[in-house]
């Protein structure tokens, strides 16, 4: 849609053909529904990719002050979250709403459900057979996003037309996404489920400082989300829970205080009460503090700064909110996301191999990749 407007208001003879039935399917659902549009922060070390200057070029030329003066010129009101995060104060349908009028503005031609069983190119161009019939066009571009939620009609189509032109593609696996644990694990955590807390994931030099959440298949939240993106199976993760909780030092002086306090009772002074009485219960150290010497509270305390967690696998595409990988970016050009080898084929958007944190920067990518081909297809 950002690619369509942005071509349509160059004067170019625009069609958008999608075979979702509805527009912005991933637009509606994102955010909870608000729709967390852009982040303030958006910039090339907030993105994992082959070649990380490949986003430089489109990302410095639609600013995530240039969305937001779109959102503000169609009086759409917003806020920041946290983080930088920016969402709809209303619903994610405004977004939709508004690059909808603009695309009307612009004269482009939607066409929803409608699906493309070939791809072809001759001289004059591409050539796509529809199911509303052939369409002739002498650019194209594909926005169709990567393997992420199937379930709102994403495909592998994007890679098997890069493919088709002779364009490499890399490894692709699910990002932003919940990991799972083994089965001993997991029933071992079970009780903790619907359990939250603040906590720093760490994953080599890695690390993210974010909500985690236990769930019945294992771990969640935005500290998992962003660090299953770094994650590869096998790997390990470490946890620090309260990370800017001193637990030795409140320990050490609770015992001076009352000696006859829990374990528990002062853990969860500090975290969910669920949680505490796990840890007391793992590490074995239900008593009263008296009864425990200062090396033993610090080794709790190191536990809970240093929890380490090897997970089983993700859930996979089915609830990954992107894809890790995709269009090779050697085959593209950077300011324009034209294929080098291909003249008049591009791709734009989470199909290529360009992915953004959580928390509005993929939307971003979104905006500024096609951005970048609109203006110069």
């Amino acid at each position: 849609m950002m690619c369509a407007l942005t071509a349509g208001r160059r004067g170019r003879s625009v069609v958008l053909v999608d075979h979702a039935k509805a527009p912005g399917e991933k637009i509606r659902i994102s955010g909870g529904g608000r729709c967390n549009f852009t982040n303030l922060h958006a910039g090339p070390k907030n993105y994992l990719s082959g070649n990380p200057h490949f986003m430089k070029s489109a990302l410095a030329r639609f600013t995530p002050a240039d969305f937001l003066a779109m959102v503000e010129k169609h009086n759409i009101t917003w806020h920041e979250k946290t983080l930088g995060q920016l969402f709809c104060d209303d619903s994610a349908r405004d977004i939709i709403r508004m690059l909808l009028d603009e695309m009307r503005a612009a004269g482009v031609d939607m066409r929803l459900g409608v699906e493309i069983s070939d791809v072809g190119k001759g001289e004059g161009g591409f050539r796509l057979s529809t199911g509303d019939g052939e369409i002739h066009a002498g650019s194209l571009v594909i926005a169709t996003g990567g393997k992420s939620i199937p379930k709102m009609g994403a495909t592998g189509f994007a890679y098997r037309v890069a493919e088709q032109f002779g364009l490499a593609l890399t490894d692709t696996r699910p990002g932003l996404v919940p990991l799972t644990l083994d089965p001993g694990l997991l029933s071992e955590l079970v009780p903790l489920s619907g359990v939250a807390v603040d906590a720093e994931v760490r994953h080599g030099k890695t690390a993210f400082r974010e909500a985690l959440l236990f769930t019945h298949r294992g771990l969640s939240g935005p500290a998992i989300l962003q660090i299953s993106s770094y994650w590869r199976e096998g790997d390990e993760v470490t946890l620090s829970l309260e990370p800017d909780v001193d637990f030795a030092a409140v320990l050490k002086a609770a015992k001076r205080d009352n000696g006859r306090q829990a374990v528990q009772t002062v853990l969860a002074q500090h975290l969910p009460k669920r949680l505490a009485q796990y840890v007391v219960e793992r590490q074995k150290i239900d008593r009263p503090l008296a009864d425990l010497s200062d090396k033993a509270l610090e080794m709790l305390a190191a536990f809970l700064h240093g929890w380490t967690i090897k997970p089983a696998g993700s859930e996979g595409y089915r609830t990954a909110e992107v894809t890790i990988g995709g269009i090779d970016t050697a085959g593209l050009d950077s300011r324009t996301m034209a294929a080098k080898a291909v003249p008049g084929l591009y791709f734009i958007g989470e199909c290529v191999d360009v992915t953004g944190w959580l928390g509005g920067y993929n939307f971003q990518w979104a905006w500024a990749s096609g951005h970048a081909t609109g203006e110069s297809v």
